[in-house]
């Protein structure tokens, strides 16, 4: 007979709560690397970071040129 660890609901809750805000930071992070044209970080680091994520954005399907 297999046991099984009762779970409760807060936890049950707290974790959901947690899986659902790191998925906004993840979804939040792609948002950033591939829109940031230089608004929010200096021209050379947003040409850095265009750069070093170039082939990533083409492979999403964004333009960036």
């Amino acid at each position: 007979m297999a046991h099984t660890i009762p779970v409760t609901v807060s936890e049950s809750v707290a974790t959901t709560a947690l899986g659902a805000l790191l998925a906004a930071f993840a979804l939040l992070g792609v948002l950033f690397l591939v829109q940031e044209n230089g608004q929010v970080l200096s021209p050379q680091a947003a040409r850095y970071l265009h750069e070093a994520t170039h082939d990533a954005r083409h492979a999403l399907g964004v333009p960036c040129h």
